[in-house]
């Protein structure tokens, strides 16, 4: 038996990489430093599977911003306009991550979605008609000979052909089919070179075959992989798919000559089945996910010995292995000091599932693994009572009624009360809430937590800094404004912290994109609300002005899809429980004079099944309604907002409509306004604010560029149904950055507005 990696987290287990990268960002670290850091990141990453006797250690996994932008710029798949700047390669490529605007020019970052059904985002490729994809980078192949000369023999790893046309962009006339000859010869480039280095293996991940697929779509794979496969040479290569089943096209990856297919056995509902049915193709390795790579549990090695038992049936040669890449996860248990001895047993980061893979291999290797003493000890986790139930909480749950879901009085109705009571003006600007988390701000919190502070000076600190903002809203002329959550680390392990059921970790972080990191919280018990969360800085906030504040709540479907859940009761389950929670609290801000309260739910598209046949069975069938739970019991002159980014929505919009929020801001000036079009065509009820501009890049949007934006969106969007506000929180730009850019926002739909009165 041997075991596999798909891939590993990179940023660090104390989040190394995205400090040296924000320092090289600022110009106080130079590059050779960040590169510098970034191999140490990856030796360390290396020999720790090593010394875990992972058989399959997987390279080219480590990136300094995303994966498919990696593969995008090893394929040359450039745009002109960063080309034009004139940068290093390594600038190139931040300039398409992250924006650029220097005196090299001044450029927009690559549109960036969420990657199939996680938290994680990656770039979106851009190919236009003149793009000559060929190998142009050599990346993988650095990464490759920097393992070999520690002795370490690794698979190096790429973005499959397949997925990577499905998830590019295509802003010319010609399509994905036009560029298969050029796309075949850059992969058969790849083998070459990698049969140069003496490569045994290489992986081609394509979790685009568990979506559903088209008889275009399996024609465009065949096509593809017959043109690459010719070129193997010694090199052996794995079809890497996860996040689902193939039962598309099962048979037709069973017959290209393929050396190894990775299924995934965990969220692949369908995966076990197709290999009962049609057994699996002598003479290739059946790479079989059986270690959960997006959960944090640990793994029942019965359950998994029994399953590998099964695959091991129809397959001759079986490697186990991880779901997916242990990117979705943290990375160590050994950094968590202030843990609970009584919660660390049952969880397994990224190096405790490299310790699972090593056990379970051997008791797999042992005559009688029944016997095993790594199997009778881990038996023992799962035998005892170990969460926290709370009767009332399951109770309440129970008791739902249809009623509960809906708000009365209907939309238009309510549309007409707010209006009458609010008279904003046309074309009303907000932000999307959260403001600047300066070094300042953080080191209050962490100065609380670690009690050097007193709560009556730490909070007397987030006072005047909310008093500051609001005071600097006015100033430029923001119609509806936000107390600046300076009191928040996160937006979803801030109410975790708030609410009964969750517990927290010291350097549990996970990447989220680029540089960006979250430290999800995780779900132990029923959850319950016993205060107030957000009342006391809300009612602050709207004693310092005479403008109207919105209240801001993360919704009960992100706080769930951004943290670790339970697997023990239904993600239903847990949903309606936080939902109930996230009610009390917006009752409680209505019932303290805060009129508009948001509920964000940016995350709601994160667990929607990636087949569509699956999406009202098991999901939107609660999630939409979860929402509906939050806000139902609030009068009709309240005003609910809420908000969703960087997923694509138009397929789920009108479930989207179906929420019944009063007003809708979404992620939009870095998908270039697409979402426009999509509300436009369904007949969108929701009044909509999309972003003017992108959050996630340093820049600074000038007046015009926002007017013009403007103006896009004025020509499909009644004028009377639109609010202007940035694509996000702005809690990761700096200060100066975002005040220009929010002055210049006002500036526009002021001109805007003026021009249509």
């Amino acid at each position: 038996m041997k075991t596999s990696i798909i891939g590993y987290p990179r940023v660090g287990g104390l989040r190394e990489l995205k400090f040296a990268s924000e320092k090289y960002f600022k110009g106080v670290l130079s590059i050779e430093e960040l590169r510098q850091t970034a191999a140490q990141l990856r030796s360390a990453h290396w020999k720790l599977q090593q010394e875990n006797g992972i058989d399959f250690i997987p390279s080219n996994d480590f990136s300094f911003y995303d994966g498919l932008l990696d593969a995008a710029c090893l394929l040359g798949i450039v745009p002109q306009r960063y080309q034009e700047l004139g940068l290093s390669p390594l600038e190139t490529y931040f300039a398409m991550a992250r924006g650029y605007q220097g005196d090299k020019g001044d450029v927009k970052a690559l549109a960036m979605k969420k990657w199939f059904n996680t938290n994680y985002h990656y770039m979106v490729p851009e190919i236009d008609d003149t793009t000559s994809i060929q190998l142009a980078g050599s990346k993988l192949f650095e990464e490759f000979t920097e393992a070999k000369q520690l002795g370490i023999s690794t698979k190096p790893v790429l973005i499959g052909a397949f997925t990577l046309l499905k998830l590019a962009r295509f802003t010319g006339s010609k399509k994905a089919k036009d560029f298969v000859p050029a796309v075949v010869e850059a992969y058969k480039a790849v083998l070459s070179q990698l049969n140069a280095l003496g490569a045994a293996w290489l992986q081609l991940d394509e979790p685009s075959l568990v979506t559903d697929l088209t008889a275009e779509d399996i024609a465009l794979f065949t096509e593809l992989y017959d043109g690459i496969l010719s070129a193997k040479g010694s090199v052996k290569v794995i079809a890497q798919t996860y996040f689902g089943d193939v039962r598309d096209c099962y048979q037709q990856l069973q017959a290209l000559p393929f050396d190894g297919i990775g299924i995934d056995f965990v969220e692949g509902k369908q995966s076990l089945e197709l290999v009962r049915k049609h057994g699996f193709a002598s003479g290739k390795v059946l790479f079989a996910g059986v270690l959960n790579g997006k959960n944090i549990w640990k793994n029942s090695y019965k359950q998994t010995l029994n399953l590998v038992r099964e695959i091991s049936q129809h397959a001759s040669e079986v490697v186990i292995g991880t779901s997916c890449s242990l990117l979705h996860v943290p990375y160590s248990l050994k950094h968590e000091t202030k843990l609970s001895a009584a919660f660390k047993p049952y969880f397994a980061f990224a190096e405790e599932k490299l310790r699972e893979l090593a056990e379970l291999k051997s008791i797999l290797e042992q005559a009688n693994p029944e016997e095993s003493s790594l199997l009778i000890e881990n038996e023992k986790l799962f035998s005892a009572a170990r969460l926290t139930n709370d009767n009332a909480v399951q109770k309440r749950v129970a008791e739902l009624t249809d009623a509960d879901f809906t708000r009365l009085p209907a939309f238009e109705e309510r549309k007409a009360i707010q209006k009458a009571k609010f008279k904003l003006p046309l074309l009303p600007t907000t932000t999307i809430g959260s403001f600047p988390q300066t070094a300042e701000v953080r080191a209050n919190r962490a100065a609380f937590k670690k009690g050097s502070i007193t709560e009556e000076q730490y909070k007397q600190f987030n006072f005047d800094r909310i008093a500051e903002c609001i005071a600097q809203q006015e100033e430029i002329g923001l119609d509806v404004i936000v107390h600046g959550e300076f009191e928040r680390n996160d937006m979803v392990e801030y109410f975790g912290e708030c609410l009964d059921g969750f517990i927290f970790t010291e350097n549990a972080w996970v990447q989220s994109y680029g540089t960006r990191c979250v430290k999800p919280p995780i779900v132990w018990g029923d959850i319950s609300r016993s205060k107030p969360i957000t009342v006391e800085y809300s009612v602050f906030a709207k004693s310092r002005t005479s403008r109207l504040v919105k209240g801001m709540l993360t919704g009960p479907v992100t706080i769930l899809n951004w943290s670790f859940p339970r697997e023990d009761i239904s993600l239903k389950e847990s949903a309606l429980q936080i939902a109930l929670a996230i009610r009390d609290e917006v009752l409680d801000l209505e019932a303290n004079g805060i009129e508009i309260i948001q509920v964000d739910e940016a995350a709601l598209r994160e667990k929607l099944p990636l087949r569509q046949s699956d999406w009202q069975s098991e999901y939107l069938s609660w999630a939409i309604p979860a929402f509906r739970l939050v806000h139902s019991g609030v009068k009709a002159e309240t005003q609910i907002h809420t908000h969703m980014c960087y997923s694509q929505f138009s397929d789920i919009i009108r479930d989207i409509d179906a929420m019944d929020a009063d007003v809708i801001t979404f992620e939009a000036s870095r998908s270039d306004l697409a979402i426009i079009d999509v509300i436009n065509e369904c007949g969108f009820r929701t009044v909509v604010g999309p972003g003017v501009y992108d959050i996630h890049s340093p820049r600074i949007p000038s007046v015009d560029e926002l007017k013009q934006g403007l103006h896009r969106m004025l020509d499909k969007i009644e004028v009377s149904k639109l609010w202007v506000n940035p694509d996000c929180g702005l809690k990761t730009r700096g200060v100066t950055e975002t005040w220009a850019s929010l002055t210049n926002l006002v500036q526009a739909a002021q001109e805007v507005r003026a021009a249509l009165e």
